[in-house]
């Protein structure tokens, strides 16, 4: 590959402590192995993939632009919202309210819930995991509920919390 003729190892370890995040450093790295007579086979298996995504790496570096800006990819935006920037707005602000609110009876919201209201509301359809994030991004965290016991006396509770306390939190014989 004599691109690389015409960039030393020195260029390639100034770029190297220019950059930020984990692929681009991979591909310098591999560049300046490249250069120090490590094969693109061997830099195939040290980096667990093939000769050909080495050699993508390698070709990146002949270029006009930098060596910082050759090994960082381009931004990549993803996939659109189904949710338009209004109605996840709305939906946040319903999420931050009782579900009885909008006429559902449930005591609080649930990624299982939020998945039927956006269906039923937006005519969206969300996965599970999905609404979690959506319910995390709302800024609301799941809440694990604590088991109490419903037909517990409170002066009978508060009874053994007390010999639980003096017992030193062993179970002990009465």
């Amino acid at each position: 590959m004599d691109h690389l003729d015409e960039i030393s190892v020195e260029e390639l370890q100034d770029a190297l402590d220019n950059v930020e995040g984990n692929k681009p450093t991979q591909r310098l790295l591999a560049a300046i192995a490249y250069k120090n007579g490590v094969t693109q086979t061997e830099l195939a298996e040290w980096h667990d993939t093939g000769r050909r995504t080495i050699y993508s790496w390698l070709k990146r570096l002949d270029t006009d632009e930098s060596l910082e800006q050759a090994v960082t990819d381009a931004h990549r935006s993803g996939r659109k919202r189904k949710l338009s920037e209004k109605e996840q707005q709305k939906f946040e602000e319903t999420v931050h309210e009782p579900p009885v609110n909008v006429g559902v009876d449930a005591p609080a919201w649930t990624p299982a819930l939020v998945q039927q209201y956006l269906d039923e509301t937006y005519n969206v359809e969300y996965s599970i995991p999905s609404c979690r994030r959506l319910l995390k991004e709302a800024g609301l965290s799941y809440q694990k509920p604590r088991r109490t016991a419903a037909e517990a006396d409170a002066e009978e509770e508060e009874t053994f919390r007390e010999e639980l306390k003096k017992s030193g939190g062993r179970w002990t014989p009465q």
